[in-house]
């Protein structure tokens, strides 16, 4: 049982399910991230928790109170929005303490709490100003700030990074990573960017189509996605996926794959990937990351099976600190994520070495992971 557990929820608006049978519980102090694209649920369940949509069947409880019909104002939650829903004629500071006041707070304790969260958020000069004089991450703060002043038992965010450029979203991740790690709160985030939930969370929720796709640790949903969806959309550049077949060679098991020029090549795997003996012979989706395939000098020495493969290059991206490699595998682009300094260039043969450890096989009917 966990401190926000959300048990077999579903939510229908008329004949139309949205929500299916949604089970998490998340854990005091965790940071919980709803991940998926656009239209997939995760803020329909968000204003779930919240109380701002009703429940069709199931429950959802924080601290073992049942919240099914409860106001939103009785919960004890605090909610940042994308919007930051502030009030205009205000000013930053009786925009943070306002919750309290609506709440019965004395004053002074208001004024206190408004300093300490100030403080945290490192908004002391602004608390005179209005919303209107602040920049966007300046606002992201002080909505920030409203919630955190409340002292709730669970906060919500609503993609509350979205409005900001590209620089300014990543400060802001930081700065909620660290919030986080300083405050110890427990949270549920919704974002459909995939790098902010590798980022912010301790463990993620892939949603898609209403479903609730896999839960994990940033580290289990990357290496060991169960399906073909949250192996591509988790990732950037996304995972590889490749038609293949699995062989049989020497008492090996290998993936059979063909190069640019339409010749087959096998890609061994680790002995230990037993559950592919029932396919032998059979097709297979074969995924592997970008940093799985790379030159010879940058593979993993610790790897149990790192195959040679000589392909032809078809396009090189010099991206800093790393160059991505595009060649074609199976009749299909596919990346590489090579050091800066690899010697490779378009147009040429080139020597990779795929790490086979990092491999996962898909079942080509159903997308579950074989392995």
């Amino acid at each position: 049982m966990g401190f926000l557990d959300i048990d077999n929820v579903t939510k229908s608006y008329g004949a139309v399910e949205v929500l299916h049978r949604v089970d998490i519980d998340v854990q005091e102090g965790e940071f919980l991230v709803l991940v998926g694209p656009s239209g997939c649920g995760k803020s329909t369940l968000l204003n779930m928790i919240a109380g701002l949509e009703g429940i069709t069947s199931g429950e959802i409880r924080i601290k073992d109170r049942v919240m099914n019909g409860v106001h939103p104002s009785k919960r004890n939650i605090a909610m940042v929005f994308q919007s930051y829903a502030l009030y205009p004629n205000m000013t930053v500071g009786q925009n943070i303490t306002f919750g309290l006041e609506m709440h019965g707070t004395p004053k002074d304790e208001r004024e206190k709490a408004m300093k300490q969260v100030a403080e945290l958020l490192q908004i002391e000069t602004l608390l005179s100003r209005k919303p209107g004089q602040l920049s966007g991450g300046q606002r992201q703060r002080v909505a920030m700030g409203r919630a955190l002043v409340r002292n709730p038992d669970v906060f919500l965010f609503d993609e509350p990074l979205s409005n900001l450029d590209a620089k300014l979203r990543v400060d802001m991740r930081t700065e909620i990573k660290k919030l986080h790690q300083r405050l110890g709160t427990t949270i549920v985030y919704v974002t459909h960017d995939q790098i902010e939930a590798m980022t912010l969370s301790t463990r993620i929720a892939v949603m898609y189509n209403g479903y609730v796709q896999q839960q994990g640790t940033p580290k289990e949903i990357y290496d060991t996605p169960s399906n073909l969806f949250v192996a591509t959309f988790m990732g950037s550049p996304a995972m590889n996926v490749l038609p293949a077949r699995v062989i049989e060679s020497g008492g090996d098991l290998a993936a059979e794959i063909t190069d640019s020029d339409g010749k087959p090549v096998h890609l061994r795997f680790p002995k230990s990937n037993t559950a592919l003996k029932a396919y032998a012979g059979q097709s297979i989706v074969l995924g592997i990351r970008p940093e799985a395939i790379t030159d010879p000098e940058g593979a993993d020495r610790n790897a149990q099976v790192v195959e040679s493969l000589t392909n032809l290059v078809s396009v090189t991206e010099p991206a800093g600190s790393d160059t991505f490699v595009t060649t074609m595998l199976s009749g299909k682009d596919c990346i590489a994520r090579m050091r800066a300094d690899a010697s490779v260039e378009a147009g040429k043969p080139f020597t990779f070495a795929v790490n086979m450890d990092k491999a996962v096989a898909f079942d080509p009917k159903t997308e579950e992971r074989i392995a």
